[in-house]
């Protein structure tokens, strides 16, 4: 499975790429019909939301610094 700290980053990254594509998709669906203009903004804002809402998900699942669970504290010396 991949580090949580990687996903964050690429969810992050894929919420901003899907920001920024709105002003581009309305002009790609400016010769649609109204109503394929609004079932394709509406398609795009549930797919904003569903990342969003993975991105909470994901940065509530990080570890706190400091806390890694998968570190193995030092063994003590003889």
């Amino acid at each position: 499975m991949l580090p949580t700290a990687y996903r964050i980053d690429r969810v992050q990254k894929t919420l901003r790429w899907f920001e920024e594509d709105i002003p581009l998709l309305n002009m790609r669906v400016k010769d649609l019909s109204a109503e394929r203009q609004r079932s394709a903004r509406q398609f795009a804002a549930a797919l904003i939301s569903q990342t969003r809402a993975e991105l909470e998900r994901l940065l509530e699942e990080q570890p706190e610094a400091g806390s890694e669970s998968s570190e193995v504290p030092c063994e003590p010396a003889d």
